[in-house]
């Protein structure tokens, strides 16, 4: 459906999608890290909805208006990371466990808001095209950049949310040693995106996961 709209359209219907994945996945990491004793994500004012607190100018920016104007059908980005400090929780591991599945968690909330969303414009229907296609497309938007942000931080390449899980599971001598392929870890996100292997490892659950929150959002 987004074939048909001009580059301008395609901005207007993903920009709020985008931001809003980017910066809620970051508060939630900072929330859920309160929760279990760790303020500092808060005191450095960073609990907050605000973008302008989040933006990275590259990820948040740069790379998702070059995916989105080179039309890859492929949109992702991230923000400027909350500070978490495990030493202030009980159990470090297993907390940073569950403040790591916080972000892809919100993701997973937005995907069905939007869906919502769209729901709303496929019951207005044609009646009010210029209401309800807005609703239609954004919806579809917010959906799809979740899903990617979800699935995308559950890999378990350091720093992404699922290294974070996975070092969580793993014994502390072996989880030291995976964590020291964080230095690499954007490097290594950045060829598996260049080589399509990222497409191809994210083809067939972002399938899987689209469909079910089109049904949801009456698309199917």
């Amino acid at each position: 459906m987004m074939d048909e709209l001009t580059m301008v359209q395609r901005i207007a219907v993903w920009i709020l999608p985008v931001i809003f994945a980017i910066t809620v996945h970051e508060v939630a990491h900072g929330w859920v890290a309160k929760k279990y004793g760790d303020n500092t994500a808060a005191a450095q004012g960073r609990l907050t909805l605000n973008p302008v607190k989040h933006i990275d100018w590259l990820g948040t920016i740069i790379i998702p208006g070059l995916l989105l104007l080179t039309g890859t059908g492929f949109i992702f980005g991230w923000a400027k990371p909350v500070p978490v400090d495990a030493r202030n929780f009980k159990k470090p591991l297993h907390d940073m466990a569950i403040v790591a599945l916080a972000g892809p968690i919100s993701n997973v909330l937005m995907a069905i808001g939007w869906a919502l969303l769209a729901r709303i414009g496929v019951t207005i229907g044609a009646s009010a095209e210029n209401v309800s296609l807005p609703l239609i497309y954004t919806g579809i938007a917010g959906i799809s950049i979740n899903l990617v942000l979800a699935l995308i931080n559950l890999l378990p390449i350091p720093p992404l949310d699922g290294s974070r899980v996975l070092t969580g599971i793993l014994p502390h001598r072996l989880a030291w040693q995976y964590n020291k392929l964080e230095r690499y870890g954007f490097i290594i996100l950045l060829i598996l995106l260049y080589t399509q292997v990222l497409n191809a490892i994210l083809a067939y659950p972002m399938y899987f996961a689209q469909n079910l929150f089109f049904s949801i959002a009456g698309l199917n």
